[in-house]
């Protein structure tokens, strides 16, 4: 089976699309209503980052995310004015602003990480020695080809030059 110029066997397809119907199913309507659904990848990931660190600044956001500082400060400002995120001072250095969680935004996340640890410790607990080995063999693969993906497509890509009058 050919699909957008990939080729697919039949067997797989079908596997995959009963997967993926499958578990749509299978997760609570709580979950898909959550608020994380409308949120960008981008705006996952600077959470994701606060919850690792609590405190970042702007130039941090933007490395992590691998975005220019501008467009960083566009999806902060968005998510400051939903009230997911605060602009805070330095103790140390009042010149340096730090973005943090704000309550909103950590009460919301919290929820979202709960459900993830349930289902992946639930998931996990089903799992033999031997199958989590796998799993992570083949999530180590995963990995791999699409840091091969990435780096092809980073080669590729073409600078837009602007004809400024």
């Amino acid at each position: 089976m050919k699909i957008e110029g990939f080729e697919i066997s039949e067997d797989i397809y079908q596997k995959i699309i009963g997967y993926i119907d499958e578990i749509k199913n299978l997760l609570s309507s709580d979950i898909w209503e959550n608020i994380f659904v409308n949120l960008s990848k981008n705006e996952i990931l600077i959470f994701w980052l606060l919850y690792l660190k609590q405190r970042v600044n702007m130039t941090e956001i933007a490395e992590y995310i691998h975005v220019p500082l501008n467009t960083a400060t566009g999806i902060v400002s968005r998510m400051e004015k939903d009230g997911l995120v605060e602009r805070t001072r330095s103790a140390e250095d009042k010149r340096v602003v730090l973005i943090v969680q704000a309550e909103k935004g950590k009460q919301q996340f919290q929820k979202l990480f709960v459900k993830m640890l349930h289902y992946g410790t639930r998931i996990f607990d089903s799992f033999s020695e031997n199958e989590i080995d796998l799993f992570f063999k083949m999530m180590d693969k995963v990995k791999t080809v699409l840091k091969e993906d990435r780096q092809e497509e980073t080669k590729t890509k073409k600078v837009r030059k602007i004809t400024i009058e």
